[in-house]
């Protein structure tokens, strides 16, 4: 994908700089709230030594306190934030909303309230079954050969229902102004081919209770197919092992294969790309794709499956795609398998909860417009672009000093994060929804008018020139992300809350939470996938060959050094998958630490606070954003699809690379003072 999209990645404010309330009475600040402490000394387990396990000494008492909740899979900063911004910030304005009389039809009032009364409404939505999508079933059926129905699937794609491949629209890698067509694998049920191949007792239970999903689903929606699950399983068991795998996906080199449309017909002379294409709603002289044996291996695998099969396999997606908003019954079942059984949550969420996630989902963007004008102070944004300079200061800093870069590629590191933009808080200008049709009583349809905009939004953009305006994240969303054919960071509102910023807090927390996640964003645009790509964001390699292969092995050491993590039994990270964001955390702690070093320049040096030292606050604000508990299923779920490390090993494995925190600890002597492994 294009973005490093964070459940992990983060960013923003100064303590130097503090956020403060709009002048307009009208808006709350951020934090408008009870004084959140800079750090509560009784999350510490002082039973446990900082230079053994630093997550379980700073956070201990915490995880004792806080047991995930019967609702969740994990429970950390995170989570909690983000529900609180859903339970009182979003849920009151669309209660507001819910008050108005007739509101206009388009409005973001109407689309919201529209959409929300369809989602309650569950007397319609069982009355109407599974009626919404039987059309589409209808149409699966009919087909006569895998010609017609590879066609069809055009026209189930921009409904956001699942084939071999996916299609869509983004700036083009090697010339960045402009967007190109990209095409490439999809269709997996399980996320990953990892748990289709992975022969571990935890991952043939889930196959076998995906078989028995996927039955159960059938049965309940009345389609007379004989062994529906162990169908979808077997083929898509044959589809995971022909794609590339997750570590492969994030070489962007590897997967950038522009060639002529007409390729894909010699590649793949069975599939009915024309067609496809036709139905999707684009044409196009060239197409990026991410693997030209997938597709290859991809012709081969539909010629040689019975039509039977890959109509079963489509209507599974369909009806696996509109089943939480079916009748009960679908959303139970669905619920059963995609969160207990793969992630272990006990509980679901209440039905009107679970309604203010799915319009927050859908209509992030009109619901954001709403978001940021009650609650973002315009003053953050000027705060915080203050701050990224001053992080960037530093990076320029860092790089003056590496003893592994020689002087031209220096040159050019320098260029490039002089080029660096970002985006704070919300966009410029907001897009129009208002041709969205919404009705009160039509769940199912609404989704997929909300669908069909989006596709058509995307879309329209082939072959045209980038607006390097747009997001693609809501302002609400706890969140940030690197672009890296834009060379830019993004800065969602929501962020702007403790942990992550806590106007409350001495300057050393606050640069270990929302400093080291600016550093990180900054970071991720020299890791092992951005540093692919120079100052105008282009695919281009700027390196010496030697500072190339310096590079090269500082990465391979931090492959190697959390590949031998074992984060549950069987289970290890994958230091191939995850080794852009581990260089971007352990970039991010340094430089927040040196920027919190130089600010203190020519200054008095802090008195210690609770005990400890600013260079040790500076390590427990880290660690208290990055505290989290997490289900056994949850875990293994994301070591074997996840790019980030977990939560525990983001503060266990990185903070003892750094000597600094060796230094700030006393760790001479001791474990964390083995490893040492400095990039940025």
């Amino acid at each position: 994908m294009k973005k490093h999209l964070v459940f992990l990645t983060i960013t923003l404010p100064l303590m130097t700089l503090l956020l403060s309330t709009s002048c307009n009475n009208n808006k709350k600040p951020m934090n408008a709230q009870n004084k959140v402490p800079a750090f509560d000394l009784t999350t510490i387990d002082s039973t446990i030594k900082p230079c053994v396990d630093f997550d379980g000494y700073a956070n201990g008492n915490w995880k004792k306190h806080n047991p995930i909740p019967s609702t969740e899979g994990s429970w950390g900063s995170f989570d909690i934030l983000d529900k609180e911004t859903r339970e009182v910030k979003i849920k009151g304005i669309v209660n507001e909303l819910l008050t108005e009389k007739n509101p206009v039809k388009g409005s973001e009032a109407q689309l919201i309230t529209g959409f929300y009364r369809s989602y309650m409404d569950t007397v319609t939505i069982a009355k109407r079954g599974i009626t919404p999508i039987v059309p589409l079933s209808d149409k699966i059926v009919a087909v006569k050969n895998s010609t017609e129905l590879i066609a069809l699937a055009g026209e189930l794609s921009k409904l956001t229902i699942d084939g071999p491949f996916s299609v869509y629209v983004a700036a083009d890698d090697r010339k960045s102004t402009m967007n190109a067509i990209f095409q490439g694998q999809s269709g997996l049920s399980l996320e990953d081919r990892n748990y289709y191949e992975n022969q571990d007792s935890a991952m043939i239970r889930i196959r076998a209770e995906f078989v028995k999903h996927v039955d159960k689903m059938f049965s309940m929606a009345g389609w007379n197919v004989t062994d529906p699950g162990k169908t979808i399983l077997g083929f898509e068991t044959k589809l995971a092992l022909i794609q590339l795998k997750n570590f492969e996906l994030r070489d962007p080199v590897k997967i950038y294969n522009k060639i002529p449309f007409s390729e894909l017909q010699n590649l793949a002379p069975g599939i009915n790309w024309k067609e496809y294409y036709k139905n999707y709603g684009l044409q196009t002289d060239t197409v990026i794709v991410q693997d030209k044996n997938y597709l290859k291996n991809l012709d081969q695998l539909v010629k040689s499956t019975p039509i039977d099969v890959l109509k079963t396999y489509f209507r599974w997606h369909l009806l696996s795609t509109y089943a939480n908003l079916l009748p009960s019954e679908f959303n139970k079942e669905t619920f059963h398998f995609f969160s207990t059984v793969m992630f272990g949550v006990k509980q679901q969420r209440p039905r009107e909860e679970r309604a203010i996630m799915s319009v927050n989902r859908r209509l992030g963007m009109p619901l954001g417009k709403l978001f940021v004008a009650k609650y973002f102070p315009e003053t953050s944004k000027k705060k915080v672009s203050d701050m990224i300079l001053n992080v960037r200061s530093v990076y320029s800093d860092r790089i003056d000093k590496l003893t592994w870069m020689s002087a031209p590629t220096k040159e050019k590191a320098k260029k490039k994060l002089a080029a660096f933009t970002w985006k704070i808080g919300y966009p410029d200008k907001w897009k129009d929804y208002s041709t969205i049709d919404i009705q009160n009583d039509k769940l199912v349809e609404n989704s997929m008018n909300i669908a069909l905009w989006e596709h058509n939004d995307m879309i329209k953009k082939a072959g045209k020139p980038v607006d390097k305006s747009e997001w693609g994240m809501s302002p609400q969303t706890i969140n940030a992300y690197n672009n890296p054919t834009n060379n830019e960071i993004v800065f969602p509102a929501a962020i702007l809350q403790p942990p992550f910023f806590n106007a409350d807090a001495d300057d050393a927390i606050n640069y270990g939470a929302i400093i080291g996640v600016i550093g990180h964003e900054m970071t991720h645009g020299f890791d092992d996938q951005g540093a692919q790509y120079d100052g105008n964001g282009n695919l281009s390699n700027w390196w010496t060959p030697e500072d190339s292969k310096n590079f090269a092995a500082l990465g391979q050491k931090m492959q190697e050094y959390y590949s031998a993590i074992e984060v549950t039994k069987g289970f290890k990270i994958d230091g191939k998958l995850t080794l852009g964001e581990n260089i971007a955390d352990l970039g991010g702690l340094t430089l927040g630490y040196y920027a919190l070093e130089k600010s203190l320049e020519g200054k008095t040096k802090p008195e210690p606070i609770d005990g400890f030292t600013y260079q040790q606050r500076f390590f427990l604000g880290w660690a208290q954003v990055w505290r989290e508990n997490m289900t056994n299923e949850s875990l293994i779920n994301q070591v074997q699809t996840n790019e980030h490390s977990p939560a525990r090993w983001r503060i266990n494995a990185t903070l003892p690379l750094m000597k600094e925190f060796s230094d700030a600890f006393g760790c001479k002597g001791t474990a964390a003072d083995n490893v040492r492994i400095v990039i940025w």
